[in-house]
């Protein structure tokens, strides 16, 4: 900081320099008189006479009522001059002192020069000086350090997460009052890693921590530590635990460690290289805190399988503290949170918002909240609304609607039926979540999309809830080719596909849930570098068995699409109905959509003209009408 303010203090100097220089020039003794040349005031003073003052190198001449001033040349001798008038009394001769302004001006206007010089290697000097310092501190930590004193974060601004902020009230008391755990002998954890998904508040919840505790709290990346030359970041690291402990009490926290604490010997990187060093100089520092070292280490990751071993024993990081998705009162909680201080309509019901949101993390759930208020803003609403709310929950999942894109009819009636499919689907399968909401109004990149809310919060999934979710997945690809025949399917499944090839190898691969490969897993999960590609499923069986997975795959696969095929072929009218429900309203959801699938299937089957309607063009149209539809089935 310093270097930035000499530079300008420098520089307003030089500007200040200047202008008293060109004032003090303009502004010149005088009295402002006629200017003649010192020939001319001469030859004026020896024909009429007058009164002559001297003033330094100026000559002052009042002539005849008229003031002129000329510059004295050097060998100029005023006396000699007007010797012979000032005898006869023609011409009266005064010498005045130089002022002290013009004293000042020549003197500035003498060593101008030499001031700009200095000024500019002044300059010069501050600007090596600091490059010297930016090298001299490149081994210095980068940490971000918040005062204990400021206004912070604490346990009440986190929600949905009771847990794991029980499991940290220990730290808090133990920055507070250290007496009561060191008078019972008790060791509190040195290092704390707070594993989760993204968005689940590891950082927040870091940061209530230091908000609790109202101490300093040292933040920093874990990426900020490595540099291209090694030793730099093991440097970084003793003068950050250095800091800390001049510091103490006080919090470290380290997101996203995984970047520096990675396992060693993972083929990421040589043996001996910078992150290495890096992870062993982490290793130094935190097993060589004394016992009375009031300094925590607040780590968060969302990898915490590639962390190194060493990193995770006892006596570094102790605790291990798991935030997960929020249930349903943890959403609540986070909603009512992130909604504090803002105006909500009367009507407006979180607990509804909490239900339509599964999977939601938290910031997912913030994001939301603030989706509400500003469409709430482009409405010209004064409060946020139960409608922008629950359109927010689209919003954030898939995106903003595309109600612009211009459709044909025949593409229009392909999503409305693929979407029917898979509604119809899940409402006829015993362990289907419900469906909440059908729409045809392409939102993101998805064509349409069908969602499914689940009666409640699930952790486990059995196989036939899986093989439902399969099933509901294929009927959007089932229904065209019912409808339009088998030539006319379209791209629109390719989504769809993806998800059921996953979830059917997951089940053969990972939940030993296919009777034929038995109770095992195939393929280990490492991270290795092979051809400068990241490879996380490592084969550890052989061909034949790799045979007799991709033939179970397949097999669930058909079956499902058989059974798929199976119901919608059964419900052909209401399919029909729903589809053609679809087309002319184009979004169905709560008691609407319950209506459809309760209202009676009309006698005549109008399948026919949908059955007729001429083939679609070949095109980008067809390719990307429904290429990526998001059916919001629970994941497995």
């Amino acid at each position: 900081m310093m270097p930035k303010i000499s530079r300008s203090l420098i520089i307003w100097l030089v500007i200040l320099v200047i202008a008293v220089v060109i004032f003090f020039t303009l502004i010149s003794p005088g009295g402002g008189g006629e200017s003649l040349t010192t020939a001319e005031v001469v030859d004026k003073i020896h024909n009429e006479g007058g009164e002559v003052t001297i003033k330094g190198t100026s000559l002052i001449a009042v002539i005849g009522g008229e003031t002129y001033e000329t510059r004295i040349p050097e060998s100029f001798d005023a006396f000699e001059e007007f010797e012979t008038e000032i005898s006869q009394g023609k011409v009266s001769l005064n010498y005045e002192g130089q002022s002290g302004w013009g004293s000042w001006a020549g003197i500035l206007i003498n060593f101008l020069p030499l001031i700009l010089f200095g000024a500019l290697l002044l300059f010069i000097l501050r600007q090596a000086q600091g490059g010297s310092s930016q090298a001299m501190s490149f081994g210095k930590s980068r940490a971000r350090l918040a005062s204990g004193d400021r206004p912070t974060i604490t346990f009440g601004d986190v929600a949905g997460v009771e847990e794991a902020k029980q499991e940290l009230q220990e730290v808090v008391e133990f920055l507070q009052y250290p007496e009561k755990f060191i008078a019972l002998g008790a060791r509190i954890p040195r290092g704390v890693l707070l594993i989760g998904p993204p968005g689940t508040g590891k950082t927040l919840l870091a940061r209530a921590v230091a908000g609790e505790a109202a101490v300093p709290f040292f933040s920093i990346s874990g990426s900020e530590f490595v540099e291209m030359f090694v030793g730099v970041g093991a440097s970084r690291v003793r003068d950050l635990f250095d800091q800390a402990k001049r510091n103490a009490p006080c919090i470290i926290f380290v997101d996203e460690v995984d970047a520096v604490g990675r396992h060693r010997g993972a083929g990421l990187g040589g043996g001996h290289d910078e992150r290495e060093q890096t992870l062993n100089q982490i290793l130094v520092e935190m097993d060589g805190f004394d016992s009375s070292t009031k300094v925590i280490v607040l780590a968060a990751t969302n990898r915490p399988d590639i962390l190194d071993p060493a990193l995770l024993r006892p006596g570094r990081f102790d605790r291990r503290v798991v935030l997960d998705q929020p249930d349903i009162n943890g959403r609540k909680a986070i909603l009512e949170v992130h909604a504090k201080g803002k105006p909500l309509d009367q009507d407006v019901d979180l607990e509804v918002v909490a239900r339509q949101t599964p999977f939601f993390s938290g910031a997912d759930l913030a994001n939301l909240v603030n989706e509400a208020a500003l469409l709430s803003a482009r409405r010209d609403k004064k409060a946020i609304g139960q409608a922008e709310l629950e359109e927010s929950i689209d919003r954030v999942q898939l995106g903003p609607e595309r109600r612009s894109r211009v459709i044909s009819q025949k593409e229009k009636e392909v999503v409305a039926y693929h979407e029917a499919g898979h509604a119809l689907v899940a409402r006829m399968l015993p362990h289907a979540d419900p469906v909440h909401k059908i729409s045809i109004v392409a939102r993101g990149m998805a064509g349409g999309y069908t969602k499914q809310l689940p009666t409640e919060d699930r952790h486990l999934y059995s196989v036939a809830q899986l093989q439902d979710m399969i099933t509901t997945f294929l009927g959007g690809r089932a229904a065209e080719e019912i409808i339009f025949g088998g030539s006319e399917v379209t791209t629109g499944a390719s989504n769809d596909l993806e998800h059921v090839t996953a979830l059917a190898r997951k089940m053969v691969k990972e939940y030993g849930m296919s009777e034929k490969m038995g109770l095992r897993t195939f393929g280990r999960r490492e991270e290795l570098v092979f051809l400068g590609r990241m490879v996380d499923d490592q084969k550890d069986y052989g061909d034949r068995v790799a045979d007799d997975i991709d033939s179970e795959i397949d097999a669930l696969i058909k079956d499902a699409y058989g059974e798929a095929k199976g119901i919608l072929t059964e419900n052909k009218a209401k399919l029909v109905q729903i589809a053609e429900r679809l087309i002319a309203e184009e979004t169905l959801e709560g008691n609407a959509l319950e209506a459809v699938f309760n209202e009676p299937v009309p006698s005549t089957e109008p399948v026919a003209k949908a059955a007729s309607v001429k083939k679609p063009e070949k095109g980008p149209g067809t390719a990307e009408g429904e290429s990526k539809d998001e059916t919001a089935v629970g994941q497995g």
